[in-house]
């Protein structure tokens, strides 16, 4: 049975040219980069040249990219620095971010070191702007940092990063973005944006799993978040993921040189597939905002009225060869495991959800396959 992969949100296949590309640093260019001899000098060139290059894709300097393992380790890294070096003492959250925030914040209030704050979201999962900004005016004078993610892994709401970078600068905050999810997908200028700090992860964009980054603003000094080595200019000890940042460099190359004409083809998909649901099931809704345009185009988050049928949609479509979620991949797998989800609605979501995530490698014809399995599996057609 072929399989139909729609839960590119959660990772995506790595680039048969990112892998070309990655091949030679497992067997030939194998030096560790700081040995003093040829192997290493040249693995550290190569090193230096993906930085620059990550750096130049992302309007930032060389200087403020670190590579890490990825998007988890850089949301701690963030967020903990802070507090040990910058003396932030509350945290102000959205309750719709990954757990790799929410959680880090939870574990550092319960430690003793900072107050964890929940902005409101409004009914269709933005974030209230005039709640934050009260929030900014309780807490004036105090070190505060502010972490909401760009484009929410579950339902697809973006946030305005421009004017939420500008409120924190003006009550003197730091602005930490999990773009996790938009790295790759959308375009950034860092230099011309009030952040101080975003994140990235290979994995999203057809690179290799085990490699992200963090960047860190020239404006802002920490100490070293792993402590050990002199690696990454003293920020991050350990010997690097050389095939890793070489896989992470070239996906993000890649996405950029085609950015348009991916962007393009992919809204066309989720649309299609948006419009095929709606005209052709009953009771369908979309969750959030990702049946607009004011939302990350790979991500269609789809609420099914809860029946026998639907309550089981997710194995269903599993035992078909339909890969989906019901949320995040670091969740249940079911909506009741959604945050999210029960977030959006205050704990009274009663619907059975799916996550559909597209990439460049989804064509029409796999959607049409789906449309037909939910026509033979839940009985809910108009037009059967």
């Amino acid at each position: 049975m072929s399989r139909i992969y729609l839960d590119n949100a959660a990772t995506t296949k790595v680039d048969e040219k990112v892998l070309e590309k990655m091949l030679p640093f497992f067997a030939e260019n194998f030096g560790n980069p700081s040995s003093i001899y040829s192997y290493g000098r040249e693995v550290k060139a190569m090193i230096e040249a993906a930085r620059k290059s990550v750096a130049n894709l992302l309007g930032a300097n060389p200087g403020e990219i670190f590579f890490t393992s990825g998007g988890t380790e850089s949301s701690n890294m963030i967020m903990r620095r802070c507090v040990n070096d910058l003396g932030v003492k509350h945290i102000i959250t959205s309750p719709l971010e990954h757990h790799c925030v929410l959680h880090t914040a939870e574990d550092i209030e319960h430690l003793g070191r900072i107050k964890k704050h929940l902005v409101d979201v409004k009914p269709n999962g933005d974030v209230d702007l005039e709640h934050l900004e009260k929030m900014f005016q309780e807490l004036k004078n105090e070190k505060v940092l502010v972490s909401l993610m760009h484009g929410n892994n579950e339902i697809g709401n973006l946030l305005d990063l421009k004017t939420v970078g500008e409120l924190t600068k003006k009550y003197g905050a730091y602005f930490h973005s999990d773009t996790v999810q938009t790295v790759g997908h959308f375009k950034f200028n860092l230099h011309e944006m009030p952040m101080d700090f975003i994140t990235g992860s290979a994995h999203k964009f057809h690179g290799p799993k085990g490699i992200g980054i963090v960047y860190v603003s020239d404006r802002v000094k920490m100490k070293p978040f792993v402590a050990g080595g002199g690696q990454e200019r003293n920020m991050r000890a350990g010997t690097e993921n050389v095939t890793g940042i070489i896989g992470f460099a070239k996906a993000l190359e890649m996405a950029y040189e085609n950015f348009e004409a991916d962007k393009k083809y992919i809204a066309d998909l989720k649309f299609y597939l948006k419009n095929k649901l709606q005209n052709e099931f009953e009771g369908v809704i979309f969750n959030g905002n990702s049946a607009t345009e004011n939302s990350m185009y790979t991500v269609l988050s789809v609420g099914f009225p809860k029946t026998q049928q639907t309550e089981m949609l997710l194995y269903t479509l599993d035992m078909e060869g339909i890969c989906v979620s019901g949320g995040s991949a670091c969740s249940s797998g079911a909506e009741a495991g959604s945050h999210v989800i029960q977030g959006i609605y205050k704990g009274m979501a009663n619907q059975s959800t799916i996550r559909f995530s597209f990439s460049k490698y989804n064509t029409k014809d796999e959607l049409d396959k789906v449309i037909d399995v939910l026509h033979q599996k839940i009985g809910t057609a108009v037009n059967a």
